[in-house]
């Protein structure tokens, strides 16, 4: 059983008189393909939902069943997204920061504070960064899960479509065999990471 205080951070901006705290957390980091997405989530003050915990440990399922839970929850959810052009032009570093301020920016109800996943947002808002953010705070796990169910459904609905060929809706964008092998056979799509895909760009150079 766990031992982690999920609340352990937001009790202590809630001991400060801050009463709205933002979670922060980006996905689609480390893909080959496709949009990085970030969600930013209000909980209310106290709010404990059982199960919440960092995304990438939860099945497919309980994600569906929590993200549901969250969103009825939450006090105000906001979703970012950069895509893969951005991405190029500014690395995905700044992007992923990109998409977490842009999250931010969507909230309805305006944050007083902020928790962020081990990054730091370009936003006048006091913040503070949290490595392991999402295993260990609940606002940040619950932005984890909204941002991942984000993305997947895009991966599973509007990219697959766009590009039926590359098996977005099996590997999300993730650089898997499967992957790689259609990048090589059928070459980039617009909404592929040219500056992620160099060596699997090198290799194809070679075949023809």
């Amino acid at each position: 059983m766990s031992t982690v205080d999920m609340l352990l951070y937001e009790k202590e901006c809630w001991e400060q008189a801050y009463c709205r705290i933002a979670g922060v957390d980006e996905v689609g980091r480390g893909c080959l393909f496709g949009d990085v997405i970030a969600a930013a989530v209000i909980l209310p003050e106290g709010l404990i939902i059982e199960g919440v915990d960092d995304s990438k440990k939860l099945s497919a399922k309980k994600r569906d069943a929590l993200y549901e839970l969250i969103l009825e929850q939450a006090l105000a959810v906001g979703i970012g997204q950069v895509d893969s052009n951005v991405i190029d032009d500014i690395n995905i570093k700044q992007a992923s920061r990109l998409a977490m301020k842009i999250a931010i920016e969507g909230l309805s109800d305006q944050p007083d504070y902020i928790l962020v996943d081990a990054e730091k947002v370009d936003i006048p808002l006091p913040q503070r960064a949290i490595i392991k953010g999402d295993a260990n705070s609940q606002s940040i796990a619950a932005a984890s899960i909204v941002a991942k169910v984000t993305r997947d459904r895009l991966c599973e609905g509007a990219w697959e479509e766009l590009y039926p060929d590359y098996g977005i809706a099996i590997h999300k964008g993730y650089a898997t065999k499967l992957h790689r092998e259609q990048i090589t056979s059928l070459g980039p799509t617009p909404m592929h990471r040219r500056s992620f895909l160099g060596r699997i760009l090198a290799e194809q150079q070679t075949l023809f």
